[in-house]
This record gives structure tokens, sequence and C-alpha cells, in this order.
């Protein structure tokens, strides 16, 4: 039995982003790209170009950067969304461009306003624009699983004809099952009769929780691209998860007769970037990369592994790259051991960002026994996903008081981005409520905390916390995140992170209309 390749398209920095109250700066973006293309991704979508200048900027910078992976971005059948697309990717080695248009009747009726014939029209048009600049072209037939399948045919036909080299048919929301699936797949290999010409691609939505399954049922019909995202993040329910598609596919070898390019150790690295950056914590029992995958409670289970770990263990923690040894370094470690680990990790900083890192982990060491590579993972990517030079809110020091019989009352010593400092003390019904109420007074815009979550970086008592806010600034929500060894530092952290952004981008725009 022959195997075969199924090139990995990630599409976490284009249709994770969409997920509620994600927000990634450029740097964060920059990073992910880069594991990503440690991970071994055949092709990244790095955003939609056309639909700002900071996404624009981002796929620019990813664009100009990655070398080992192709990089696309998003663009609807309109020309200045081409043209924009085009000034984002055009220094690629291979530029590659994602088109759509919506194929559904409920679509083209009542968001299109256009008839079949017009669709048609539109995308052939706009697929012969992009073939003039573009050598690969990508276009998506939106909502294709509620869709006609003889006007799909047609359709494909005329935009392969046009000069599209991968077809894609997405489960937009979610709706189709594996079966139904499989067999819209069989149908247009069997009836669009240039067929052969294109790549198939599946992009599936997990609205019914069948997204992985989908993608898997398209991989037995002829697909040979599957699209998702890392961790299943996405818009509502999200998308198909890269990691369970790619391990499924390793595990049942037997009955899949296909591989890829996926570096499946980077895969737990991966998925902890992504959660660490989006603020969206993976869920205890997910498959693949969940804490609890390879945790066994029952006597029976535990019994069993320990005779042979593949009575209950199909997936070793080895493979997706889970390490039962996370000790790391400790106060007497030196400049050129932690360097070394950095290295390790795939990351390249600068001197004054080594330097930093390195003061930060001393700091640390101070304070706890054991450093783990979560603990420098953590402070590394803190200090490369810093977005922006410009002055920002700084907090100089704090204090809360609390107790069973005390009103908790926090006190705060903040630096302004004028360079103003002020000092204000605010009472709370409980500390982090203290500790906000007073940055909001501190703080001249108007702010609405939205949501509030609090982590642990490893396990132990001296753990390192991890705080992720979603934070409304005048009419806009800011994702931000921080982390310190104390609860309260790591909540405010994130709290003025989230502020800040707001602050870059009020200044981004100042500078943007100043050059005007």
């Amino acid at each position: 039995m022959s195997v075969s390749e199924i090139k990995i398209f990630d599409t976490t920095l284009r249709d994770g982003e969409q997920s509620p109250g994600v927000n990634l700066n450029k740097m964060e973006k920059l990073e992910i790209a880069k594991q990503l293309e440690r991970l071994g991704v055949d092709v990244m979508e790095a955003g939609f170009p056309a639909s700002s200048q900071g996404d624009f900027e981002a796929v620019k910078l990813i664009a100009d950067t990655i070398k080992d992976a192709s990089v696309t971005g998003l663009a609807r059948t309109v020309k200045s969304d081409i043209d924009i697309a085009w000034e984002a990717l055009k220094n690629t080695a291979e530029p590659r461009i994602h088109v759509f248009l919506a194929t559904s009747p409920i679509h083209m009726t009542y968001k299109l306003r256009m008839t079949p014939e017009q669709v048609i029209e539109q995308s052939v048009e706009m697929v012969k624009y992009a073939k003039k600049k573009f050598p690969q072209i990508e276009w998506s037939a939106e909502d294709a699983t509620r869709s006609d399948w003889k006007f799909l045919a047609q359709i494909i036909e005329k935009v392969i004809d046009a000069g599209a080299t991968v077809i894609n048919l997405p489960d937009t929301v979610g709706y189709t099952t594996p079966e139904e699936y499989g067999k819209m797949f069989r149908y247009i290999r069997e009836h669009v009769p240039n067929i052969d010409k294109v790549s198939l691609s599946c992009h599936c939505h997990d609205d019914l929780g069948m997204a992985v399954a989908n993608s898997l049922a398209a991989v037995e019909n002829g697909v040979t691209q599957v699209e998702g995202t890392i961790n299943g993040i996405g818009e509502r329910a999200g998308n198909a998860a890269l990691e369970e598609v790619a391990v499924a596919l390793h595990i049942r070898s037997d009955f899949y007769p296909h591989r890829t390019n996926l570096n499946l150790r980077e895969i737990k690295r991966t998925s902890d970037l992504v959660s660490k950056l989006t603020g969206m914590y993976v869920q205890a029992n997910k498959a693949v990369i969940g804490r609890n995958a390879y945790a066994h409670e029952s006597g029976i289970h535990q019994d069993g592994v320990l005779k042979n770990a593949q009575t209950y263990e199909i997936i070793t923690p080895e493979l997706v790259g889970v390490s039962s040894n996370t000790l790391f370094l400790g106060k007497h470690s030196g400049r050129h051991a932690f360097r070394d680990k950095v290295e390790s990790f795939g990351m390249e900083l600068t001197k004054e960002q080594l330097q930093e890192a390195f003061t930060r982990f001393k700091q640390l060491t101070d304070r706890k026994k054991e450093v783990t590579d979560d603990d420098i993972y953590t402070i590394v990517m803190d200090i490369k996903t810093e977005a922006s030079a410009v002055s920002k809110y700084q907090l100089e020091s704090f204090q809360v008081q609390y107790g069973t019989n005390n009103i908790p009352t926090a006190t705060v010593v903040l630096t302004t981005p004028d360079g103003e400092t002020l000092q204000q003390a605010c009472t709370g019904s409980g500390s982090v409520e203290a500790l906000y109420k007073t940055l909001n007074e501190l703080i001249d815009e108007e702010l609405t905390l939205l949501d509030y979550q609090i982590n642990s970086v490893g396990g132990g008592k001296d753990a390192l916390a991890e705080s992720h806010v979603q934070l409304q600034v005048n009419d806009k929500v800011f994702h931000g995140r921080g982390s310190a060894q104390d609860v309260l530092e790591a909540s405010a952290n994130a709290f003025l992170n989230a502020v800040n952004r707001y602050v870059i981008q009020q200044h981004s725009q100042l500078v943007k209309e100043a050059v005007k």
C-alpha cells in the first residue's frame, strides 16, 4: 500500500484569531508563525491583509520572515483585496493567495444578493486577476456543505480553467457529517472533468463536534490538504484541531495510508504557545494535548499501564513533546547555560533581550526552588512579544491589605505614558477587585473588565502565576496577559498589558495621521 502526503494548512493566525476576545499583536503573531514553521506546517494563513493596517503589517512581516513554509493571506473576490494581499506577500518564495466567495443558496440570496451566474462570473474574473500576480491560488466555496452539488461542480470547473491551483470546500458553519462530507468530495472528483489539475482541500468547523472526524472523512475521499488550527481555536466552536488530525493519521497509519510533514514532537510546545498568547486555555481532557490526556485515575487502568503502557495508552507523551523531566536551572546556573536553554526552544534573542531574560530568571531563582522549562519559556515569551517601545503605563509598586475581618484595600503607584507618577488607594469586595478598581481610578480611560482568568505555570506551591483578561477600553476590546510569582502582581500586569495595547494602537493611529 502506497503512502501519500497530506499537506497541513494552518489558519491559527487568521481563522483562529477570529475567536472572541483574541487580538494578537504583530510580534505575538510572528512568534506563533516561527513556531508553526518549526512544527512543519506546509502552508500558514497569516491573516487577512485587507481587513486592517495591523493585519497587513503582520502578514507582511511573517511573509518576509518565514522561509520553510508557504505563507498565504485571505482575500475576498475583490481587486483591491487581491492587490493588498500581493503587497503583503510578494516577497515570499512562493506567493500564494486564498480567495473565497459563498456558493450556498442562503448566502447568495441573503448575504451576497447575487445570482448563481453572478457568483460564477465574479469568481472566474477574480481568479484570472489573481493569476496575473500569484502562481498559487486557492479558491474556496464558502458554505460549500450547504451548497447544491451540481452548482459546485459547475463553478469549480470554471475557476480551475481560470487558474486556481487548490479548491477548498469548507464546512463553514460546522453543519455536515463525515458520511455527507466524504460523499461531496467523491461527487466533485467524479463530476468535475479537470479536477486532476488541482489539489482538494477541506476546512471544517466544530459546531456539532465533528470537525476532526469530517476532516478525516475528507482525506478518505481524496482530499490532499487539511485546514485547521492549533488547539482547534476559531470562531464559535472553533476549527478542526490540527494536532488531533496529525496524530490520528500517525497512530492509525494502518487505516490511513497517509503521512504529514509535521514534527509531532513540537505539538505540545506549539499548543502551549498558542494557548499562552491567545489566553484560550486548553481543557484538561482535550485529546492529544490536554493535561489529563496521559493521566490514569482508576486502579484498573493504573495497574494495566504499570504492566504494559499500551494497555490503556495509545499515544506516548513523548510523541507530542510532553516531557516528564521539567527541572531546568537553579540559582547557581550561569548565563551560558541559560542561553543554551533559550536556544533549545528555537528562539533567538538580542543581547539586550537575553540580559533582561537572564535578570528575570535570577530574580525568580531567589524565590523559587525549582525553575522549569515552562517558567523560562514564559519569561522569554513575555519579552519577545512586547510590541512596541512606545511609552506605556508602568506599575511601580502596589500593596494589598486583606484579611477575614478587614475590607480589602489596594494601594498602587503607577507611571503614566506621559511620565507622571500617580498614587491611589481603593477598596473592594475582594483583593483583585480592590486592585482593579485602583488601577481603573489611575487610568484616564473608560474601562470595563469582561473576563478574568488565573492559571499556574507548571505545578507546585511556588509556581508562576499567569493571568489573562479581556478589557474593554473605551469602545474597543483588548486581551491582556501577565505573569509573576504573585497572583495579584500577575493580575495587575495582565490588566495593564490590555490597557497598553490600546495605548500602542492609539499611538500608531496618530503617527499614520501625521504622515498623511
